[in-house]
């Protein structure tokens, strides 16, 4: 992004300054140092902070930390911040505002700053509000609420408390982060190389050039019904969020379709996540070479594509008029929203890489029910409601409600989902549940269908299934023709290798995927979760 114009002894200077600024501070004995190198770093010259500003924070310490939750003066919570490494909280009931539940009080104390001008930056939530504050003096600090926003919220906080966050990489830690969040979802050069650092340094993922060219002549006559895409986008906005639906599921791909032929040989690619004229994502199903054109010459995410064919055992169960059948009823319908997010958590903390935890999910939950409801509604409030047989219950509501059953929130988050739950615009199938509920119509689960739920599956939970061709010379010619590095799979598009880790190597189980943790960098998983 910034390039440096200098000569060889400004640039020497420019290289080992930053080493002998943390020199000199290191070495500062005894007293708390007045200012540290971290709090002064915007002052000196971009040439100077950025290479140190960039080795310190990244875009995962925008994520809050949860420290914890206070609900009366006899519950004091303790924890070392990012600038003030002693601090407690408490909670103060009163009823100065003379409202029928009161209002409240929290009490923070911090003390021993690492330096005089550093601060923290706090966010403080219950299910029906969300606030900040930020504390730069040792002493005590009070977050006053005035009152309660009814009863509800009162007997929550006297249970549960309010939760506590911290913003681990403090004020300039955070901006810092900001900066390296921000282009993953700008649709330039700059934005696709933040992208492949994120997965590169947070999945260990390697993106080899392949030479060129980037894309497959493909025969139709080697597709068959079944045979599996999978997609990775790297720019844009498609390609920001990719990246971060790959560093919490462990997938080294974002998105999925699938091939049909129908009874005059001609082929056709179903998609759950097609964007129509409206602008609207929806299931479709549209001829390959309008979804080849349109990748090859309209998708300005530079997507990359492999092609998985089926196995000519599995191939030889593959029902295809249970397939179309199944994907011309699907047609149309809203991409699948509802069940996104639960494919993902199976565990009540396994799958949350640090500092995600099921707090702060909620606590996000929380802030987009109070901006979009119509948004949140969609994404999670009708999927909790099934969890706990209830309807129409908001987020605030369903909070109550486990603290009723005596249960709580992570513990609901790992509920499965079930494939035949309806929801209020139908049967809802992310890209990859669309792909696997056709495998489980045409029969690829054999007995074992009705003990599977497919929306439980990730996209790596489906690449990683014995399904797909284990005999590259049954591969078509045209697979990897080009490339000097032949992978077990058919990579169609893309300037970089696709890395499948894990490609076909599972045989289906009952119950397969429902409880399986997914923590990076390893994403390691026991036998028959």
């Amino acid at each position: 992004m910034f390039s440096i114009m200098a000569s060889s002894s400004s640039s020497l200077f420019v290289r080992c300054f930053p080493l002998l600024f943390f020199f000199f501070f290191s070495h500062v004995q005894a007293v708390k140092s007045p200012i540290h190198p971290r709090d002064v770093l915007p002052l000196l010259p971009r040439q100077v902070s950025w290479p140190i500003l960039n080795s310190l924070n990244s875009a995962i310490d925008l994520l809050p930390a949860f420290v914890g939750s206070v609900s009366s003066q006899n519950h004091i919570v303790s924890w070392k911040g990012a600038c003030f490494y002693e601090n407690t909280a408490w909670m103060e009931f009163h009823n100065k505002s003379g409202s029928e539940f009161g209002g409240g009080t929290l009490h923070i104390k911090v003390s021993k700053a690492h330096s005089w001008t550093c601060l923290d930056l706090y966010l403080f939530a219950t299910p029906y509000r969300v606030t900040w504050d930020y504390y730069f003096l040792s002493r005590e600090h009070t977050l006053e609420i005035d009152k309660w926003e009814d009863r509800a919220e009162y007997e929550y906080v006297k249970s549960k408390g309010i939760s506590i966050f911290l913003m681990q990489a403090g004020m300039l830690g955070t901006l810092e982060a900001l900066w390296e969040v921000f282009p993953l979802f700008t649709n330039t050069g700059w934005g696709e190389s933040a992208n492949l650092g994120f997965l590169k340094k947070h999945m260990g993922a390697s993106f080899e050039s392949r030479p060129q060219p980037w894309y497959t002549n493909i025969s139709v006559d080697d597709i068959h019904s079944g045979d599996f895409l999978v997609i990775s986008k790297i720019r844009g906005r498609w390609g920001g969020f990719e990246t971060l639906e790959k560093w919490v599921t462990g997938s080294y791909a974002g998105h999925s379709a699938v091939f049909l032929k129908d009874s005059e040989g001609k082929l056709w690619v179903g998609e759950s996540g097609h964007e129509n004229e409206k602008g609207e994502d929806i299931i479709a199903v549209i001829p390959w070479d309008e979804w080849w054109d349109l990748e090859l010459n309209k998708d300005d995410s530079n997507p990359h594509i492999a092609l998985l064919p089926l196995h000519p055992d599995v191939r030889a169960k593959f029902n295809e008029t249970a397939a179309w059948e199944y994907a011309l009823s699907m047609a149309g319908k809203p991409y699948g929203y509802h069940n996104m997010l639960f494919s993902w958590i199976d565990t009540k903390d396994g799958n949350y890489p640090p500092p995600l935890d099921a707090h702060l999910v909620a606590s996000a939950m929380t802030v987009w029910s109070k901006m979009q409801p119509e948004y949140a509604a969609n994404l999670w409030n009708e999927a909790l409601n099934k969890r706990l047989g209830t309807k129409g219950l908001d987020l605030s509501d369903i909070l109550v409600e486990i603290e009723k059953r005596g249960s709580s929130f992570d513990q609901l988050l790992t509920v499965p989902e079930q494939d035949d739950w309806i929801y209020s615009d139908g049967k809802s199938t992310s890209c990859i549940a669309f792909v696997l509920e056709m495998y489980k119509e045409a029969g690829l689960f054999d007995s074992i269908a009705d003990f599977i739920q497919v929306t439980e599956f990730t996209i790596k939970d489906a690449y990683t299934l014995r399904f797909f061709e284990n005999n590259s010379s049954r591969l078509p010619k045209w697979c990897n023709d080009a490339d000097n590095v032949k992978l077990p799979y058919c990579q169609i598009l893309g300037k970089y290798r696709m890395e499948l880790p894990g490609f076909n190597s599972m045989d289906p189980y009952p119950h397969m995927n429902e409880r399986c943790p997914s923590k990076p960098p390893k994403y390691s998983r026991p036998p028959n979760c």
